[in-house]
């Protein structure tokens, strides 16, 4: 029976390769001369180090750029609060999102089953899992999902015929 998977994750090695140029970009430039500012990543994690809130504001802004022009949905970013680190250093704490949540999972499986269309929805840890009896009804439920779900970044995979 023909079937996806509807998850959202970001691809770790792209935001790996963002947060690299983001660095460069920060160690090279003159407003930063001299400062600590830079960006480390630890598993899902990536913390924004800098002098202060002008320049973490700067920071989050060159990562940003970065993620965007390698197609990294900035939506998968959690901005934590801004903690202050001994004298006037800052630092944040970033989480990068991977899976659905709950109340996403369940907002999606609703929104298939008003549709009509004539596949099934099931919530599968965190992802949700989409059957039909036809290609084109998936195919309609992904445009549907894509129209309608806007604040989380979706993606569409291990499509099955």
């Amino acid at each position: 029976m023909p079937s996806f998977d509807t998850v959202s994750e970001a691809n770790m090695v792209e935001v790996r390769n963002a947060l690299d140029q983001s660095n460069k970009e920060i160690t090279t430039r003159f407003d930063f001369k001299g400062s600590d500012a830079r960006i480390e990543l630890k598993e899902q994690d990536l913390t924004a180090y800098a002098d202060s809130d002008f320049q973490l504001s700067q920071v989050r802004d060159i990562l940003n750029a970065k993620l965007t022009k390698r197609n990294v949905d900035i939506r998968f970013l959690d901005l934590g609060k801004v903690e202050k680190i001994g004298g006037d250093k800052v630092k944040q704490v970033i989480k990068v999102k991977k899976g659905i949540e709950s109340d996403l999972a369940k907002k999606i499986v609703r929104q298939i089953k008003d549709s009509k269309i004539k596949v099934q929805a099931s919530i599968q840890g965190d992802a949700v899992r989409v059957t039909g009896a036809k290609r084109d009804d998936l195919q309609a439920a992904i445009a549907l999902l894509r129209k309608s779900i806007t604040e989380s970044p979706l993606e569409f995979n291990n499509f099955r015929d």
